[in-house]
């Protein structure tokens, strides 16, 4: 069959070796001869690694708007390569005509050797049935396709924006198969391999002069897309070895595919982890009591206390889903509503869902403080709703809109159910009088908090007055500086624990409830404490927590500041030592006279005080109750269920003081 071809090589091997003389030197010579032949194939495959590289910014923003979706990527990339004319077939025409070439070398190689000739002894020899020296050519071999691939690395094009595993795969696999070549053909073939591995490098460094990359990539957007990308493929990464398998893995593929096996969901949960569960807790349990609906549950907690709950309650339905497998779920979300606490829905990762367009995204605050501080300018700008705790973040959403020329979004004032909570269990304790009064210190986890900045200074003032101080530090705190929150407890490792109390159990609020007096700094725990028990906090004025440094812009000053001498007393720093006793005795002293000032303050910060829960939950099935009705053409109940909706709607006309609600 190759025998045309051989009669090819053959006669141009037979001038190469008039030329040199030497067996050797003439496949090295036939070798430059092939590649200088081919060289317009290797320009054409030149320019077609470059229209790929060319289109990777745009194939890498679609894996990142399709992330995890195959079937949609498959279907963009195809549509790239049509609109750029790439042609992801070509790269395998090299490789074609170097299998024919090979054929065809065969023959030539064994005539020359079986000839007798002088010097073509060990061009037959073969490793496999000869041995001995002739071992030294899968060797060469080998390390030939090791220079290639080093090389390739960095002047390939296409291979150089090729990822670790992708270059590992293409360079493995050429490896392999030079030195399982090398093995099982003669010592001439093997000898044209490593001529034809090397002088690929210099092919390749020509075709860069001929048609240089960087007159036609980009590669400052190319980086951008790829950074973008790898944002992405760094979520959820791997704990503990590579070899030993996810626990939940296997969970997650379930539930994942239980939850798009379920048609027609009406309201889906999104919850980022199990503490989350107490701002969802009011309106799913008022619509499990007040509907016969089912709740969709997603959580990226594997232990999320919703899966225990939801034992006891068969009509919520709960799933796990990593990061990864999220951004998926959340680009095919195909529900009528969606709920979630999650800060900046499409600015990154986690998109709308391109199902379906209709679907309504509600934010659930889960802080009753500002919006436009402690989150970025756009935090909320593509939700369709927000359940707003208070009429200051109703002023502060409108104030964005009319920033940024948004379309006026729904404001739900919906009170905040977690303080509801709170404040109900609070009443039911027993406050037993003529304990020793207890001070809580209760930072933030962020830079510069009170343990980083002046612990010292906030704890041994308080020591000796016949007081139980306990540090609460944040649960992310200890997570990410164990060794801070070890060497801290070290240093006071002198003073009893009755009289200092270093907490490490954060199920519980209840270290929170029972102090009489909170120091805190630019952490949200004061509204637990302030608007739950009424008593006083002293903040500590550390450097602000300022997400959005741009929050002036909106003219209203955040709450996050304004309360702080409404609530407590504000103490610099430096004053802590002076100031803070005296601060701390009167607070405990009067504390009677704190209790009326922050009801008030409440009463106005937060709508309905006692029916979060309940409004949280018929606001969310009048969006239900519409969608279905639009569904089902049915025209009265889409009238019925948006006209009790707006019963439910923030008002203008009660944004400067709204009345109390009974608790």
């Amino acid at each position: 069959m190759f025998s045309w071809i051989t009669d090819i090589f053959m006669a141009i091997m037979r001038p190469c070796y008039e030329l040199t003389h030497n067996w050797w030197a003439t496949i090295l010579l036939f070798t430059l001869i092939a590649k200088v032949v081919l060289m317009p194939l290797s320009l054409w495959c030149q320019w077609n690694s470059i229209v790929m590289v060319r289109m990777m910014p745009a194939l890498n923003r679609v894996k990142v708007k399709y992330f995890g979706d195959q079937e949609q990527i498959g279907e963009r990339q195809s549509e790239l390569n049509h609109e750029y004319h790439y042609h992801p077939l070509l790269s395998l025409i090299p490789l074609a005509v170097q299998v024919i070439i090979l054929f065809g070398l065969v023959d030539v190689i064994h005539a020359i050797a079986d000839s007798g000739a002088a010097g073509t002894e060990f061009l037959g020899l073969v490793p496999m049935e000869d041995g001995g020296a002739s071992w030294v050519m899968p060797v060469a071999a080998t390390l030939s396709a090791v220079v290639m691939g080093v090389a390739s690395n960095h002047i390939n094009p296409l291979q150089r924006e090729q990822s670790r595993a992708e270059k590992n795969s293409t360079n493995g696999l050429s490896i392999a198969l030079s030195f399982f070549l090398g093995i099982y053909v003669s010592a001439g073939m093997a000898f044209y391999w490593v001529c034809s591995n090397l002088l690929s490098i210099v092919v390749q460094a020509v075709c860069n002069l001929c048609i240089r990359p960087a007159k036609y990539v980009d590669y400052g957007e190319l980086e951008a897309s790829k950074a973008e990308l790898a944002e992405l493929n760094s979520l959820s990464t791997r704990k503990g070895p590579w070899w030993r398998p996810d626990p939940n893995s296997r969970r997650e593929r379930e539930d994942y595919r239980r939850f798009f096996s379920i048609v027609g969901k009406h309201l889906v949960f999104y919850s980022e982890r199990s503490g989350f569960w107490k701002y969802f807790r009011g309106a799913v349990e008022w619509l499990l009591a007040n509907t016969d609906m089912c709740v969709h549950y997603v959580t990226g907690d594997p232990d999320d206390q919703v899966f225990s709950y939801a034992e006891a309650h068969p009509r919520v339905l709960p799933y796990y889903v990593g990061e990864k497998r999220l951004i998926t779920l959340m680009m095919k979300m195909d529900a009528d509503v969606v709920v979630m606490t999650l800060d900046d829905l499409e600015n990154f990762y986690v998109k709308r869902s391109y199902v379906r367009k209709d679907t309504r995204y509600v934010y659930a605050f889960h802080h009753p403080t500002s919006l436009h501080l402690v989150s970025h300018a756009a935090a909320f700008d593509h939700y369709d709703a927000l359940m707003c705790v208070g009429p200051h973040q109703v002023r502060e959403a409108r104030a964005r809109e009319a920033q940024a020329g948004l379309a006026p979004r729904e404001l739900a004032a919906c009170g905040y159910d977690l303080i509801d909570r709170e404040r109900a269990d609070y009443l039911s304790r027993d406050h037993a009088a003529g304990g020793r009064p207890t001070v809580l210190i209760a930072p933030s986890w962020q830079e510069d908090n009170i343990l980083d900045l002046c612990a010292d200074e906030a704890i041994r003032p308080l020591l000796g007055r016949g007081w139980r101080v306990v540090v609460r530090p944040h649960p992310e705190y200890t997570k990410r500086y164990r060794a801070r929150w070890e060497q801290l407890q070290t240093r006071f490792a002198d003073v009893p624990a009755e009289d200092l109390y270093f907490e490490q159990d954060f199920s519980s609020s209840d270290s929170i409830l029972d102090a009489d007096v909170l120091v805190t700094d630019w952490s949200s725990v004061f509204c637990e404490f302030a608007l739950v028990a009424f008593k006083p906090c002293v903040f500590v004025d550390s450097p602000m927590k300022e997400t959005n440094p741009e929050w002036r812009d909106l003219g209203i000053e955040p709450t996050d500041i304004g309360l702080r001498n409404r609530a407590g007393v504000s103490v610099a720093p430096g004053e802590l030592a002076e100031r803070l006793p005296g601060v701390v005795e009167d607070m405990i002293e009067n504390g009677a006279s704190w209790h009326d000032r922050l009801e008030a303050v409440r009463d106005e910060m937060v709508f309905y005080p006692g029916h979060g829960g309940e409004r949280d939950g018929r606001y969310l099935l009048s969006l239900v109750l519409e969608a279905q009705a639009s569904r089902e053409g049915d025209e009265a109940a889409e009238l019925a269920a948006r006209e009790e909706r707006k019963a439910l709607l923030a008002d203008d006309v009660m944004l400067p003081r709204i009345g109390k609600g009974a608790e």
